[in-house]
This record gives structure tokens, C-alpha cells and sequence, in this order.
């Protein structure tokens, strides 16, 4: 196809996507829980940090999160108590379990006592037009809490190469405004502009059938490549296109 024949493909596949009923199939589901600023992030950024794997047993296992939060989450954050940190021993999705969850509680504390909370703290420089530095800072604060090794795993950073997938994805649910009632809008602090498209095995294997996308690797270098192609398509929402490629993988096995 032809770029301007392939845009066209890509818009109609948007439209048909970008819908409300794609809440119910998808993590996102879970901040759409909530009304409170706050607890829609806290709920995204968990719901989002465990998103691999079966789609429903990442919905299963978001739901549970919740639920040991009370379904406050961000109450729980500010005010819970070593006790209540007891009962999420036995959590476990794949290899993201009971320490990395009263962890990352610890952690987002220090952020919204501290940091003013995570819109602030993974807000780009303004002279930015992308998250690669502020993903990474953002990395480092989370980690000045005291923490397991084995925990940094579980938030990628893009200066080593990482597409970053999960932390991209909770970045358009926050930043995106889509007026479909999906992507929140929330951040308003932050450019829809400077969004990247979430890249997994079902995108990266869909944009380079489109030749959207030449890098065998679903890194940062071919995350890059990729928000290039998707910047000219559409300036300033060019991550709305994560719908397009994720729809054509997912659900019509393209």
C-alpha cells in the first residue's frame, strides 16, 4: 500500500477499535474502576505493570490487586499499615509476586508524598518531545526506596534498550484523550504528541507486515522507527494507532 492508502487503513481500523466497548477485553478495565484521579493511577500503573501474558488472567489478577487494596488504592497507598501489607502474601502473577507488590506500594508512597505524584514524576523536560529520559528517571526515584534485586525487573528503562512496553501503554490510558471514553485524558501536563506507541510481539509483527516498521527487535531503536512513521500519519495523537495495530493482531489474527 500506498502511505496515504495505508494511513486510510489505519484510520478506519482506529475507528473501529478505539471504542468503549474495548474496555471490556482489556486491562484497562480496571482504572476504569475508579473516579478519583489519584486511585485511576494507581490502578493503571498496577493494572499495567503486570499486563503480560493471557489477557484474562492479567484481568483476573488486577481485579485481585484491587481488592487488596480495599478497592482504594490510593488510600491503601497513603495510609496503610506493615499489617496490612500481610495479606498479600501468596500473590503471584508469572514472576511478579507478593514482595514486588508491597514494594511498589512502598514506592508509589514515597512518590505521591514526596513527588507530587506520578503525573509529575514521569513528566518529560519541556524541551522533550519524548519519554526515553523521563521513563528512566522516573525508574530511579521508584527504586530509591529500599528494594529486592530482583524487583528492577519489573520497570523497564528504554536507555537500555527497551521498548518499554507496559510503561508506554499506562502512558497513553493517562496522557491520550480519545473522546471514545478508553483513554482517560487525565494528565494534563503532558502532549499527547509525545506519546509512544506500545510495542509487543502482536504490534511489532503487525507493523512490519504494514512496512511500517524494518527492526526484527522490539526495542527502543524500533520503537523510535515505528513512532517516525506513526508521527507523520498524525502529529499530534500518533499513538492512537496502538489501537489499529493491536485490534488488526489481537482480534483479526492479521
Amino acid at each position: 500500500m500506498k502511505k496515504q492508502e495505508l494511513k486510510e487503513f489505519l484510520d478506519e481500523k482506529v475507528i473501529k477499535y478505539n471504542t468503549f466497548n474495548f474496555i471490556e477485553s482489556d486491562p484497562i478495565q480496571i482504572p476504569h474502576l475508579f473516579t478519583q484521579k489519584e486511585d485511576i493511577e494507581i490502578a493503571g500503573f498496577l493494572a499495567a505493570t503486570i499486563a503480560w501474558g493471557n489477557r484474562k488472567m492479567i484481568i483476573k489478577n488486577a481485579h485481585r490487586m484491587m481488592d487488596l487494596l480495599g478497592n482504594s488504592p490510593y488510600d491503601f497507598v497513603m495510609n496503610h499499615s506493615e499489617d496490612d501489607l500481610v495479606s498479600f502474601d501468596g500473590f503471584v502473577h508469572r514472576t511478579f509476586n507478593s514482595d514486588d507488590f508491597t514494594f511498589f506500594i512502598q514506592s508509589l508512597k514515597n512518590i505521591y508524598q514526596n513527588y507530587g505524584g506520578l503525573e509529575n514524576v514521569l513528566k518529560p523536560e519541556s524541551n522533550s518531545n519524548n519519554y526515553q529520559l523521563a521513563i528512566h528517571n522516573f525508574k530511579k526515584v521508584f527504586f530509591e526506596t529500599p528494594h529486592q534485586t530482583r524487583t528492577l525487573k519489573h520497570v523497564s528503562d528504554p536507555l537500555k534498550n527497551s521498548a518499554s512496553k507496559r510503561i508506554n501503554m499506562f502512558l497513553r490510558w493517562m496522557v491520550r484523550n480519545d473522546n471514545s471514553g478508553v483513554d482517560f485524558g487525565i494528565w494534563k501536563s503532558h502532549l499527547s504528541q509525545n506519546l509512544h506507541c506500545p510495542l509487543d510481539v502482536h504490534s511489532g509483527n503487525v507493523a512490519r507486515k504494514l512496512g511500517l516498521l524494518t527492526r526484527k527487535q522490539n526495542d527502543w531503536k524500533a520503537l523510535i522507527e515505528l513512532d517516525d512513521t506513526l508521527r507523520l500519519f498524525d502529529p499530534k495523537d500518533p499513538v492512537k494507532y496502538d489501537f489499529a495495530l493491536f485490534g488488526l493482531g489481537v482480534f483479526e489474527k492479521f
